[in-house]
């Protein structure tokens, strides 16, 4: 986000205790604008990032120790679902949030249509979904991961 409303996003430096939980007492707040504006800007076709990656870029992009992983898993929610209303209302080009995954590979849980939407997605991008888990994965998705 080239200007984000003033006080956003916040980098709050907490007590000492923060250093142990999040790595460092400095923690960026992001805000769902900046969450939108990184998963449309660095995560092409065919491409996948995880929520770590979006915290470890954010981090470093405010000059932060972390990101909050309660606000940042938030606000990529709210992106996931204004991006199906915005599909809805016929505009182009969504947001691709159906792109972030967890850690392990595994679809997100809290997204629009979960995981049913988001492996139908993925799947139109090439990506092969095992849903044989408990919670269905991209197959090999270290191969596609983003380098940032």
């Amino acid at each position: 986000m080239e200007n984000p409303p003033k006080g956003l996003p916040k980098v709050e430096r907490g007590p000492a205790s923060w250093g142990k939980t999040f790595g460092g007492r400095k923690l960026l707040i992001a805000t769902p604008l900046i969450v939108d504006e990184f998963v449309r800007k660095k995560v092409p076709i065919g491409k996948l990032v995880t929520i770590t990656q979006i915290r470890k870029n954010l981090c470093k992009k405010f000059e932060a120790d972390n990101t909050c992983p309660l606000t940042t898993g938030i606000f990529l929610r709210i992106v996931a679902e204004t991006s199906e209303e915005d599909r809805k209302a016929g505009r182009k080009d969504p947001t691709p949030y159906w792109r972030v995954i967890r850690e392990n590979g595994s679809l997100i849980d809290k997204f629009p249509g979960a995981p049913r939407l988001q492996s139908a997605y993925l799947k139109k991008e090439g990506h092969s979904i095992d849903a044989g888990k408990k919670t269905p994965r991209v197959v090999d998705f270290e191969e596609s991961l983003v380098k940032l």
